[in-house]
């Protein structure tokens, strides 16, 4: 059974490199410094994450005694 119609080789990636470089070349070192810093911050949302929840704590929940309050 084969599950991808279709899977490129090392000249249809090349192919497709180049197209993309042609077309947004000038923007791509944006783009990846800018899904580098969202990376960032999802692992270290993630790691906070699970720091609140080795306290026993959920994120933004209310430290102290009044938490049941409104």
């Amino acid at each position: 059974m084969q599950i991808l119609a279709w899977v490129p080789g090392p000249w249809e990636l090349a192919i497709i490199a180049v197209i993309a470089l042609l077309l947004f070349g000038k923007r791509l070192p944006d783009l990846g410094r800018g899904l580098g810093r969202s990376i960032t911050e999802f692992k270290k949302g993630l790691r906070d994450g699970e720091d609140e929840a080795d306290r026993g704590t959920e994120p933004g929940a209310k430290s102290g005694g009044d938490a049941g309050k409104p």
